[in-house]
């Protein structure tokens, strides 16, 4: 004898189902909100990675500097006798620069690991850069990406900043990710991972460089300022402080280069942002912006007119 046992019916008053829906909509949204979004131009992969020893050489504290075998990447480390730092062999009048970049966990307030433009040993007390430094941070604290440019001595003397600073959506000490600087005539676009975070655009004159510069990385104590405005020190009972740097990525024209020479274009359509790229540092500037220099009404902004 076979008895047909009907499934029994579940019924769920609406406000139930709100109850059930809400939370597993706040996820969906928080989710959508962390997740990177695709910039639609993957740009980095569109350039040829170089060997450390095409591009550059050691600046500074050879002794705290590795390259490898292959030439393929290079570590720096500061301790309590000295940083490490390398530059480009060329200088460049525009282009694209980039790295991949490991960063140390664990306590490393004071410390700067930097990858940058600038022209401070051709132009000195006068110079123009343009910057992207990862400020070190105390356990369970987040690196701060910090972005920067400097304009015709504006970084010297009387120091006049145009700081833009992000938390990142992943840990940079968990692995490598690709960080980069497109420099052309028109604009300076600052990358991660692909994804735009910041578009400083050529508006006047005089807020913009236009000398050529080298490339440069290096690691050193900036325990003055840079964890919480020099709250925490560099503590060298956790020395060696270690960054690495691989998949170089140097393209442009270079300081001699002919006229001919045009610049990198930073999408498809050859000019500025395409509307993903924009899109996708909205989301950037949105969720991970903690600090824009021209939103700090403590500053005086007659010394930024681009803002």
């Amino acid at each position: 004898m076979h008895y047909h046992h009907e499934p029994p019916h579940l019924h769920l008053h609406p406000s139930a189902c709100m109850a059930l829906l809400i939370p597993l909509l706040v996820f969906l949204i928080l989710h959508s909100a962390n997740a990177q979004p695709s910039p639609g131009y993957p740009l980095s992969s569109k350039i040829r990675s170089s060997r450390f020893y095409q591009g550059y050489r050691n600046l500074w504290g050879p002794q705290h500097q590795s390259v490898s075998r292959d030439q393929s990447s290079v570590t720096v480390w500061l301790d309590r006798s000295s940083g490490s730092g390398f530059k480009s062999i060329r200088p460049y009048r525009n282009g694209y620069f980039g790295t991949s970049i490991k960063l140390q966990s664990g306590y490393t307030a004071g410390v700067n690991t930097a990858f940058y433009l600038s022209n401070n040993e051709a132009h000195p007390g006068f110079h123009d850069e343009v910057d992207i430094e990862f400020l070190g941070t105390t356990p369970g604290k987040p690196y701060t990406l910090q972005t920067n440019v400097y304009v015709r001595g504006s970084g010297d003397g009387r120091v006049i900043g145009r700081e833009m600073r992000f938390h990142l959506w992943f840990d940079p000490t968990a692995a490598f990710h690709h960080y980069a600087i497109l420099w052309n005539p028109d604009e300076i676009i600052f990358f991660v991972d692909d994804v735009p975070i910041r578009r400083y655009a050529r508006k006047i004159e005089a807020t913009f460089p236009d000398r050529p510069m080298w490339v440069y990385g290096s690691i050193w104590d900036a325990s003055s300022w840079a964890t919480e405005n020099g709250k925490y020190k560099a503590d060298y009972r956790f020395q060696p402080f270690v960054a690495r740097f691989t998949d170089f990525k140097i393209t442009g024209c270079s300081a001699n280069a002919p006229s001919s020479c045009r610049p990198v274009p930073a999408s498809p359509s050859g000019y500025g942002l395409s509307a993903r790229q924009y899109a996708a540092m909205q989301w950037a500037q949105r969720n991970h912006m903690v600090y824009d220099y021209c939103h700090d009404y403590s500053r005086d902004h007659s010394l930024t007119p681009e803002c």
